[in-house]
């Protein structure tokens, strides 16, 4: 790294505009960092010129001690998504950065990298959905010369998707991956000791922002399968999401229940649980929500009990903890662990994409990636 460094200039770089879109949990975290960073050195490298939610959008000077949703809830303006081209017009680098959880959002992404912009996210439904979406960004990158920044999708920053590239970068396959790929749901089968009622649990974890707001959206597994949908993709097996076989932990008399009834009907979940609890207990073993892509391409996403050894069953509180068999690690898997979940670790891993991308830029460094072909993908130039 210090031989590339040699070769950089020493003038200060030209920054990046950014667009920020989304003031959840996360867009917040991002516009707490990025003030933070105002008059900072990393600062410089990065100026807000755009912010929009679902409701409003405008122009973004940062401003220390400004909350992100009252500066959008006095904007008067509409926030359609065809107004993120017109605020980062001109040239220069362009990224934007998608803390949204929109589908319409994740599906302005090729269009947005056709035209040159770079494009951060954290949201799974770009590449965790259809393999024609994921081929369109491909595609797009590829054409307008732009970077996908994702490592935020998959274990909120944790270098699981840099690993497998790395890897394959070396020349090496990739045999097999497993591993809890859900915050919300290790937390919730760490601490669930078969005693109190599981969903008890479920609202602990909804309240403190574990969850999705509809804890079913992490209890049925589908947030598992789009991540397990991009992992599998990137390790060179180009599943549909229909290839990917889910064991929700929602029955089907609380899959129809209206929003608003649904912490009463939460009551439904306690008996299969405690049964799956004590069955695992009797034999010593752990549950664990699990994804799974198996040596011969089959794909596998639920709820497991494993022997309290197996490298999957370690970790704490929200910890992703990730197996990788690969031509190097045959026997003995590579495992990568760390805090799958929260608005800060998923804020920090947007801004190292977008911090990385701005870099490449300014020093006209384009990285290589063979699973890729020609197309600027990895956001990391050091990947």
């Amino acid at each position: 790294m210090n031989a590339c460094a040699g070769a950089f200039p020493l003038s200060e770089p030209v920054p990046a505009r950014v667009a920020l879109l989304g003031s959840g949990t996360v867009g917040r975290a991002v516009w707490a960092r990025l003030a933070g960073w105002k008059d900072g050195v990393l600062g410089h490298r990065l100026q807000l010129a755009y912010v929009a939610n679902s409701r409003t959008a405008q122009a973004a000077p940062l401003a220390s001690g400004v909350d992100l949703q009252q500066l959008l809830g006095d904007s008067p303006q509409s926030s359609r998504l065809e107004r993120v081209e017109a605020a980062l017009a001109g040239a220069g680098t362009r990224i934007v950065i998608d803390a949204t959880a929109s589908d319409a959002v994740a599906d302005r992404h090729p269009h947005w990298l056709a035209q040159g912009l770079h494009v951060v996210t954290a949201c799974k439904l770009g590449q965790g959905t259809s393999l024609a979406r994921w081929r369109a960004i491909r595609e797009a990158a590829a054409a307008g010369g732009a970077f996908y920044g994702d490592s935020a999708t998959v274990g909120a920053g944790l270098p699981l998707l840099r690993t497998l590239r790395a890897l394959q970068a070396g020349g090496d396959r990739i045999h097999a991956i497993a591993g809890g790929l859900s915050g919300s749901l290790a937390w919730l089968f760490h601490h669930y000791d078969g005693l109190r009622p599981f969903s008890g649990f479920v609202r602990q974890a909804q309240a403190a922002g574990y969850t999705e707001p509809d804890p079913r959206e992490d209890l049925s597994g589908e947030d598992v399968r789009r991540k397990l949908l991009i992992l599998a993709r990137a390790a060179g097996v180009p599943l549909e999401a229909a290839d990917v076989r889910v064991q929700s932990l929602v029955p089907e008399s609380l899959a129809g229940v209206p929003r608003a009834a649904l912490d009463a009907a939460l009551p439904v979940l306690d008996a299969p649980l405690r049964a799956r609890y004590a069955a695992a207990y009797k034999s010593g073993q752990v549950l664990c929500f699990i994804a799974r892509l198996h040596a011969d391409g089959r794909a596998t996403v639920g709820l497991e009990a494993l022997a309290a050894d197996d490298p999957l069953a370690g970790g704490s509180s929200t910890d992703n903890r990730v197996a990788i068999w690969c031509d190097r690690y045959p026997h003995q898997p590579l495992v990568v662990q760390g805090p799958g979940a929260g608005a800060e670790v998923t804020a920090a891993a947007l801004l190292d994409d977008a911090l990385a991308i701005q870099a490449a830029c300014a020093y006209d460094f384009t990285p290589k990636n063979s699973a890729i072909g020609s197309g600027r993908w990895n956001a990391n130039p050091w990947a």
